[in-house]
């Protein structure tokens, strides 16, 4: 069955070729530090792929490149300017934390009336893996005025259950 259009997809790098092709995503945001690892299929066009390098990580530390305010940007940048035509593929090296936090963030600044708990919700029942990264959060949380919502939200669902590789879940916006 097809999926809607309005839809984010979240899957691990290597399950990423398969499910932009299968799903015919118009889309894709990489939040990856090993940007070498990420070949960009060719269906997707190159304007329409976000890199961000980035770790995954909540705080400074030395040697790895932690999310910041220019990410997040980008991040809610991109989102904001996806067609939503066609279905948008996120992914990060696992599917569990970056690229969860990056579509509960996308689902918050393209839904703003949604209530951030309800969205939280809707990405714990997608997914009980996702672990989104607190940072990327919190900064979408101050970035989309949010007020502490974003981050309180995320933090009632808990951190996911354990795992090497997140299964690709999807969340539909409307």
């Amino acid at each position: 069955m097809p999926h809607p259009a309005r839809s984010v997809h979240v899957c691990s790098l290597a399950r990423m070729p398969s499910l932009v092709e299968g799903l015919r995503a118009s889309h894709l945001m990489s939040l990856i530090r090993e940007q070498g690892a990420v070949e960009r299929p060719l269906s997707i066009a190159e304007e329409n792929h976000l890199r961000l390098d980035m770790n995954d990580i909540d705080a400074p530390r030395i040697d790895l490149v932690h999310p910041n305010e220019q990410h997040v940007a980008a991040l809610i940048a991109f989102a904001q300017a996806w067609h939503q035509q066609a279905p948008l593929v996120i992914h990060c090296w696992a599917g569990i934390s970056r690229s969860t936090a990056a579509a509960y963030v996308t689902a918050c600044a393209l839904a703003p009336d949604l209530e951030e708990t309800a969205l939280a919700r809707r990405l714990r029942a997608a997914s009980p893996t996702a672990t989104p990264n607190r940072l990327i959060v919190a900064l979408a949380d101050d970035a989309l005025g949010r007020r502490g919502r974003m981050v309180d939200a995320v933090a009632a669902i808990g951190r996911g259950e354990e795992a090497m590789e997140g299964r690709p879940f999807h969340l539909v916006l409307d």
